[in-house]
C-alpha cells in the first residue's frame, strides 16, 4: 500500500480534516483523545473522592473528601478504581438475577399468578334467559326456565402427556420434535343452578306493588370443575418443567419463546399509549381520563372545546361539553348536578388565570346553557340531574341505573362523594384550559413517559378475553336449547362450555400472526408475535429484547421514527431495522427493565410519609396551596406545596429500604402541582447508582447481591419520568471533576446501548451507519454456535462455526454477560458467547487487484487449515395420516412411507421404508423422504436443485393430532470459496475475490503472514477508524499487553494504545516492513497488519449460484419459471437490457429475451393482415388437408410463418376473444 495514495477523513470534534497517511490518521484520532489521555493520568494518581454524609455531589475545591458511617467513626475514602470494580461487580449481579429476558418472563408469571383469575372474575355472574318458543305459552307448567352461571378459581396444571396409561412430564423438547404445542390445562370451578320466575300477590301497601317476581330453584347450585381450555406455556416460566431444573435442555436457551406446532414463537413488545394520566390534546382540544378497566368504556370522561350543536346565535363560538355514558353533557350542569352551587364557586375552584380566551370559552359554555330551553331551572334542586338522565336515555345503550347510581358508579370511581368528583372534574378542565390559552403543553405521543410496553401478560389476556366472550356466547345459546320443554334434559357443564374454541383460537393467533387489536374489537395487527430466528446465540436475545410501535400506515409518521430523548438509557439509539420498519421496531437498552404490577397496598405508606387523606365533602380552602398525589392516574390524596419534596423524599427513602417495592416510580411536578407515582406494568426503568448512598459500599464486605444493593440504596430502578429531575452522572469519572453536583451515576455508559450495539469495540469513533450494520445485520447473520443440543432439535436450517473464538479485546457487556474463562471441571460455555467469528491477521494492502471494492483476498493454506469452516444442516420434513387414528377419510388415497421406483428422482440411498441410511451421501435429484400412495402416486420429497449433503439424522414420530412424521436432516461442510460474505464489527462487509497461496501473500520478518487482505480504499469512505484501533490494540494483547477493554465511550487513548505497541517491539502506528511473496524482496511501503475479528455471514455463492440452460417453462406463457429451486431462469430486466443496448449488442439482446425466453411462431394472411389458424379443412379433390387458413380471405394462399414471442401471441389470442382483431403487418427479411 502507497502511502501518498491514501486519503481518509476522521471526524475531529465535528470537524472534518484530510489525512494522507495512516501515521497522520492516528495522529488526527489522538487529537481527539487529549482529554481521554488526561482522564488516564488522573487515574494513575489515584484520585480518591469522598462524599458528605449530606451532600450528594463532591465539591470543586478537594479531590478526596471523608464518607462517615454511622456504624464507624472513621472516614471512608473510596478511590475511582474501587468505584469502577464495584460498579462491574454490581453490574454482574445484575446481569445474573434479571438476565437479558426477565422482562418476558415475569410478564408471562405475573398474568399467570394474577392476571388470568382477574380476567376471569371479570366475566361476571352469566344469566342465561330463555329463547321464545311461540308454541310454549308461558313456558309450560314451570314457565320459562333460566339458569344462573358463575365462574369461580382457575386452576393451571403444568404440562402434561396422556400415554393411554398414565400421565408423563410433558417437556419442551418433545414439543420440539413431535411438532405439538407446549401448553397447559386451564381448569374452572363452575357454579350453577337452573330457576324460574313466578309471579306472585304482595300487599300493595307495604310494597307498592300488586304483583312481585319471586325465583323458584328447580335444579339446585352445583359446583363441578370443567376444562377451560389449553394455555401455551412460555419456556423456563413458572410452569415449565425446564424452570429450576438442574440441567436444561440446552445452556445457552434462556426460554422467554412459546412452542407453537414445534416452531419457537416470540413476543415482540408492543409500544401503547398510557392509559394511567390525563391526556391533554389538541386538533379537537380536549382532555381525557381512562381508568385501566378493558372491560368497561363506560368510565371514561372527555372534555372537549367544541362548537354548540342547534344554536345558530352561537355560531363560530366555542364551549365546553362532557362526554360521559355516550353521550354529550353540558360542562356547567354536570358541575351543578354534583353539588356545586353557584357560578362563582365554580370559578373559584378552578383557580386559573382568566386570560381573554378562557374568560370567552367560560362566558360562551354558561350563556349556551342560560339560553337553552331545554336546560331551564338546571341550577335548581335535582333538575340537573334529571336532565342528565333525558340525555342518558337517549343512548343507544342506556344503563339500567338510576342517575344518582350512574354517577356513582361510573363517573370517577375511584372517589366517594359528589364533592371529590366535582374538585377532580374541575381539575381536568383547569388542565384543558391551560393547554388551550398556552401555559401547558399538549402531551407528547413519542414521549416514553405516555408509553407503556405491552408483552406476554398483557397481549395474551387481549387475545383471551375474545375467545373468552366467543366460549361465552356459544355456551349460552346451547344451554337456551336445552332450557325448553318441560323435563329437565340439563347435561354437565363441560357439554356447553368447548374448550377448543379457546384452545385453537390462541394456536391460531400465535401460527398466523395475527392477533387482536388493543381497542378495535373485529381487527387483526401484525408484528406482535414473530418466529424465533437462531442463526447465532446474540441474534436469538435481541430478538426477544425489541419493540414494535404500531402505526396506521407504513409511510411518514412524523416524529414516531425519530429518536426522542426519552429513549435514553431504556431504548438503543443506534440500532433499529432498516427499511419501512426504520424506527418503528426499536431495541432496549442492555439494562432496560420493564416493570410488573405492584400488588401491595401503598396507601399507609403514602400517609407516613405526610400525606393527608382526601375528605368526604373537602373545602376549596383545605386545597388552596396544597399539591395532588395521584397514584396510576387517580387522585388518593394532598400534601402541602412545600412539603412535597418532603414527602418525595421520605417515600424514595422507603423504596431504598425495601419498604415499598423497587418498581414504584415516583414523579414531583412542580410547575402542575401534582405527585405522581407509578405502580402500574409496561414502564421501562433502569439501575443508578445512588451518590448519597456509596457510603455504604464499605458495608456490603463482599455480599454484591443486586437485592441487596437495592435494598440498602446503593442502586436503585429508575423509571422515564422519574429520571428528569434527577442530575446523572455519564461515568464514575465524572464523580471526581468536581464540576457539578450529581445525584446518580451510570454503572457504565455503554449500558445506554443494546446488546448487539454495545459490544462493537471503538463504536463510538464508526460512522453510525456502519454500527448500525453491525448490530442489525452482519452480527445476526454470522455463523456461530447457537446450541448445545444439536441432536433433540431438527432446525429447517442451521449454521455451525467449526472453530468459534472470542475476540482479544473485551468490553464491559460482553465481561458482565460470560465469564472470561471455562469453569472447572465442566466441558461446556456457562453462558451464550455473543460473539460468533474468528480472529485473523488482517493486512491493509492492494493484492494483484482481486480485492478491489469490497473484495477480499483470502489465505488458501489458512482456510484448509480451518479458517471459517462451517457446517450446514438441513431438515427436510414430511407428514402422512396415521392408520391407527383413525383419521384417515373416506374416498382419500392413503399416503404411507416407503420406497418405489420413482420417475422424479433417484432411490438408491432409500431403505424400504422409505428412508435413507445414516451416512447416505445424496446429491441434487435424489429422494430423501419416499412417500407412496395406495393408487401408485408418487408423492415423494427430492433434493432441489443445488442441495446436497450427506445423512446425519432420521427422526419419525407422531404428534397429538394423529400425523405421523418424518424429518431427514443433511450435513454440509463448508469452506469459504470465492463469493461469500465476510464482515468485520465495523461494517466493513466484503466478499472473497480470490483464494491466494499463502507463498503469494507479503509476510513479515517474523513470518507472519496475513489471513485476509483488505482493500485501504475501504476506510476513508466508511469512515471505521474504530477498526484500526481494534486492530492496534488486538497486536498489543497478542505480545502480552494488559490493555484489553475496547469498551464504547471508554475505550483506551490512542497514546495508550501505541505505548503497547511500541513496548512488545513493534511501530507506534502498527506498520510492518513486509516481504513480496512473488520475487522475495521488501516492498517500499509500509504495510498496516494485526489481528482483527471476522465473521462469516449466512450469505454463501453455493446457495445463490443460478445457471440454467433449459428447464421448467410456465404452463400459460411458456416463459421459463423465475424460482432458483425450481430450477427457473436468470432474470433479466429493464435495467439489463439498457445496458446491452448501450453497448450495442442487439444479437445477445434478441438472444436473450426470445430465442432463449418464449420462441414461437404465428401464420400471417398478408392480404387482410389477420392471424391465419392452421385447421383441417376440405381438400377440392374430395380429401381433407390440414394447414393454415384465412378466415377472412377463406384463401390459404399469401400466408406467411414469422416469429413472435409466445406472449404476443397469447395476448392476440385473449384480445380476439374479447372482440378485439389485432392486425400484423409483415415484411420480407
Amino acid at each position: 500500500m502507497t502511502s501518498s495514495n491514501t486519503a481518509m477523513e476522521v471526524e475531529d470534534g465535528g470537524n472534518i480534516s484530510e489525512v494522507d497517511s495512516f501515521g497522520d490518521l492516528m495522529d488526527a484520532i489522538r487529537d481527539n483523545d487529549v482529554k481521554q489521555k488526561e482522564e488516564e493520568e488522573e487515574e494513575e494518581d489515584d484520585v480518591v473522592m469522598s462524599i458528605d454524609k449530606d451532600k450528594a455531589g463532591p465539591s470543586s475545591k478537594d479531590k478526596a473528601f471523608p464518607m462517615e458511617i454511622e456504624e464507624d467513626d472513621d472516614d471512608v475514602v473510596l478511590t475511582e478504581q474501587e468505584l469502577n470494580k464495584f460498579c462491574k461487580e454490581a453490574s454482574r449481579s445484575f446481569f445474573n438475577e434479571y438476565g437479558l429476558i426477565s422482562h418476558q418472563i415475569n410478564s408471562y408469571n405475573d398474568f399467570i399468578d394474577n392476571g388470568i383469575q382477574a380476567l376471569v372474575d371479570s366475566i361476571g355472574e352469566i344469566n342465561v334467559d330463555p329463547g321464545y318458543d311461540p308454541s310454549k305459552k308461558g313456558g309450560g307448567e314451570n314457565g320459562w326456565r333460566r339458569a344462573r352461571i358463575k365462574f369461580g378459581k382457575v386452576k393451571i396444571s403444568k404440562p402434561m402427556f396422556w400415554t393411554g396409561n398414565k400421565d408423563l412430564k410433558f417437556l419442551p423438547r418433545h414439543a420440539r420434535l413431535q411438532h405439538m404445542t407446549y401448553a397447559a390445562r386451564m381448569k374452572v370451578d363452575v357454579e350453577y343452578e337452573v330457576y324460574t320466575i313466578e309471579n306472585e300477590r304482595s300487599d300493595k301497601f307495604k310494597t307498592g306493588q300488586e304483583q312481585r317476581n319471586v325465583e323458584k330453584i328447580l335444579r339446585p347450585k352445583e359446583k363441578t370443575e370443567i376444562l377451560l381450555g389449553s394455555l401455551p406455556v412460555m419456556v423456563r416460566s413458572n410452569l415449565c418443567w425446564m424452570n429450576g431444573a438442574e440441567k436444561g435442555d440446552c445452556e445457552f436457551d434462556h426460554g422467554g419463546y412459546f412452542l407453537i406446532k414445534g416452531a419457537e414463537k416470540v413476543f415482540v413488545a408492543q409500544e401503547q399509549i398510557c392509559l394511567r394520566r390525563l391526556w391533554v390534546s389538541e386538533k379537537p382540544w380536549n382532555i381525557v381520563y381512562r381508568p385501566y378497566n378493558p372491560e368497561s368504556k363506560r368510565t371514561r370522561i372527555y372534555i372537549k372545546i367544541e362548537s354548540p350543536s342547534g344554536h345558530e346565535q352561537f355560531q363560530g363560538k366555542m364551549v365546553l361539553n362532557v362526554d360521559f355514558l355516550s353521550c354529550s353533557i353540558p360542562l356547567w350542569i354536570l358541575f351543578f348536578a354534583l353539588g356545586m352551587k353557584s357560578d362563582r364557586e365554580i370559578i373559584d375552584m378552578l383557580d386559573i388565570n382568566l386570560t381573554s380566551s378562557v374568560e370567552n370559552l367560560l362566558l360562551s359554555t354558561m350563556r349556551n346553557v342560560d339560553e337553552n330551553d331545554h336546560y331551564e331551572g338546571f341550577r335548581q334542586g335535582g333538575r340537573s340531574l334529571q336532565i342528565i338522565y333525558e340525555l342518558i336515555s337517549k343512548t343507544r345503550f342506556p344503563p339500567k341505573e338510576t342517575p344518582q347510581e350512574c354517577m356513582e358508579k361510573y363517573l370517577f370511581p375511584s372517589l366517594c362523594s359528589f364533592k371529590q368528583k366535582a374538585l377532580f372534574l374541575g381539575y381536568m378542565v383547569k388542565c384543558l384550559l391551560q393547554s388551550y390559552s398556552g401555559q401547558r403543553k399538549c402531551e407528547n405521543r413519542d414521549d416514553f413517559r405516555n408509553k407503556r410496553l405491552d408483552l406476554a401478560g398483557e397481549l395474551l389476556e387481549r387475545e383471551l378475553r375474545l375467545h373468552l366472550k366467543h366460549a361465552e356466547k356459544r355456551m349460552v345459546r346451547t344451554m337456551q336449547r336445552d332450557l325448553y320443554g318441560n323435563r329437565d334434559n340439563m347435561r354437565t357443564m363441560d357439554f356447553y362450555l368447548d374448550a377448543s374454541l379457546i384452545t385453537n383460537g390462541l394456536s391460531r393467533a400465535f401460527s398466523t400472526g395475527g392477533w387482536s387489536h388493543s381497542y378495535k374489537r373485529n381487527e387483526r395487527v401484525s408484528g406482535v408475535v414473530a418466529s424465533l430466528r437462531r442463526t447465532n446465540a446474540l441474534q436469538m436475545m435481541a430478538d426477544m429484547r425489541k419493540t414494535r410501535h404500531q402505526v396506521q400506515y407504513s409511510g411518514r409518521v412524523g416524529d414516531a421514527r425519530f429518536p426522542h430523548p426519552s429513549h435514553w438509557g431504556k431504548l438503543c439509539f443506534l440500532s433499529t431495522s432498516d427499511g419501512e420498519n426504520c424506527g418503528l421496531v426499536k431495541n432496549m437498552a442492555i439494562t432496560g427493565l420493564v416493570s410488573t404490577n405492584v400488588m401491595e397496598p401503598l396507601l399507609e405508606k403514602f400517609l407516613e410519609c405526610g400525606m393527608e387523606e382526601l375528605k368526604d365533602n373537602p373545602s376549596l380552602m383545605s386545597l388552596k396551596g396544597k399539591n395532588k398525589i395521584l397514584l396510576n392516574g387517580e387522585w388518593v390524596g394532598i400534601c402541602e406545596t412545600e412539603n412535597s419534596h418532603t414527602f418525595c423524599v421520605a417515600l424514595r427513602n422507603k423504596r431504598r429500604s425495601n419498604e415499598i417495592p423497587s418498581q414504584v416510580e415516583i414523579k414531583r411536578d412542580q410547575q402542575q402541582g401534582e405527585v405522581r407515582i407509578f405502580t402500574d406494568s409496561g414502564r421501562l426503568m433502569r439501575p443508578l447508582l445512588v451518590v448519597e448512598n456509596l457510603k455504604k459500599i464499605k458495608l456490603c464486605k463482599g455480599d454484591l447481591n443486586i437485592h441487596s444493593l437495592l435494598n440498602k440504596g446503593i442502586i436503585e430502578l429508575v423509571g422515564v419520568e422519574e429520571e428528569e429531575d434527577l442530575q446523572t452522572a455519564w461515568g464514575v469519572k465524572y464523580l471526581f471533576s468536581g464540576d457539578r453536583s450529581y445525584t446518580h451515576c451510570e454503572l457504565d455508559p455503554s449500558f445506554l446501548l443494546g446488546l448487539s450495539c454495545g459490544i462493537i469495540p471503538f463504536t463510538n469513533h464508526d460512522h453510525a451507519r456502519r454500527a448500525l450494520y453491525q448490530s442489525e445485520k452482519h452480527s445476526q447473520q454470522a455463523m456461530g454456535f447457537f446450541t448445545t443440543n444439536p441432536n433433540i432439535r431438527i432446525d429447517t436450517l442451521s449454521h455451525q462455526l467449526y472453530y468459534p473464538q472470542r475476540p482479544l479485546f473485551n468490553t464491559m457487556i460482553a465481561d458482565c454477560l460470560g465469564k472470561p474463562e471455562y469453569p472447572l471441571g465442566q466441558n461446556f460455555l456457562p453462558k451464550p458467547e455473543i460473539y460468533n467469528g474468528q480472529n485473523a491477521i488482517v493486512s491493509v494492502n492492494v493484492h494483484q487487484g482481486y480485492n478491489q471494492e469490497d473484495s477480499l483476498v483470502m489465505n488458501r493454506a489458512s482456510v484448509e487449515r480451518g479458517l471459517f469452516r462451517t457446517e450446514l444442516i438441513r431438515c427436510y420434513k414430511a407428514e402422512v395420516d396415521s392408520k391407527e387414528s383413525g383419521m384417515t377419510k373416506k374416498g382419500k388415497d392413503d399416503i404411507t412411507f416407503g420406497k418405489m421406483e420413482s420417475r422424479i428422482g433417484r432411490v438408491d440411498s432409500l431403505d424400504d421404508d422409505g428412508f435413507p441410511y445414516i451416512g447416505a451421501n445424496l446429491q441434487t435429484g435424489d429422494i430423501v423422504i419416499g412417500k407412496r400412495s395406495e393408487s401408485g402416486a408418487d408423492h415423494s420429497i427430492k433434493l432441489k436443485h443445488t442441495e446436497r449433503g450427506k445423512v446425519q439424522k432420521v427422526i419419525l414420530s407422531a404428534n397429538d393430532e394423529g400425523t405421523n412424521f418424518a424429518a431427514v436432516s443433511l450435513r454440509q461442510v463448508r469452506s469459504p470459496s470465492v463469493g461469500d460474505k465476510f464482515s468485520s464489527m465495523h461494517g466493513q462487509k466484503g466478499v472473497i475475490g480470490h483464494l491466494e497461496s499463502q507463498e503469494n501473500f507479503p509476510f513479515t520478518r517474523q513470518g507472519l503472514v496475513p489471513d485476509i487482505v483488505i482493500n485501504p480504499h475501504a476506510f476513508p469512505t466508511r469512515q471505521t477508524p474504530g477498526q484500526l484501533l481494534e486492530a492496534a490494540l488486538g497486536k498489543g494483547i497478542a505480545c502480552g499487553g494488559l490493555t484489553r477493554y475496547a469498551t464504547p465511550f471508554t475505550t483506551p487513548s490512542i497514546d495508550v494504545i501505541t505505548e503497547q505497541l511500541h513496548r512488545a517491539g513493534y511501530s507506534r502506528w502498527g506498520h510492518e516492513r513486509v516481504c513480496s511473496g512473488h520475487h522475495g524482496l521488501m516492498m517500499d511501503s509500509l504495510i498496516f497488519i494485526g489481528p482483527t475479528f471476522y465473521q462469516r455471514l449466512i450469505h454463501m455463492a453455493e446457495d445463490k449460484v443460478k445457471f440454467r440452460n433449459t428447464g421448467p417453462v410456465h404452463p400459460l406463457t411458456r416463459q421459463p419459471v423465475q424460482d432458483r429451486k425450481r430450477f427457473g431462469g436468470v432474470k433479466f430486466g429493464e435495467m439489463e437490457r439498457d445496458c446491452l443496448l448501450a453497448h450495442g449488442a442487439a444479437a445477445n439482446l434478441h438472444e436473450r429475451l426470445f430465442t432463449l425466453s418464449d420462441f414461437s411462431q404465428m401464420q400471417i394472411c398478408s392480404k387482410c393482415s389477420n392471424v391465419a389458424n392452421i385447421i383441417q379443412r376440405q381438400a377440392p379433390g374430395g380429401g381433407r388437408i390440414r394447414g393454415p387458413y384465412c378466415r377472412f380471405c377463406e384463401s390459404a394462399e399469401d400466408i406467411v410463418k414469422v416469429n413472435v414471442p409466445y406472449g404476443a401471441k397469447l395476448l392476440c389470442q385473449e384480445l380476439f376473444s374479447m372482440g378485439i382483431s389485432v392486425k400484423f403487418g409483415t415484411e420480407p427479411c
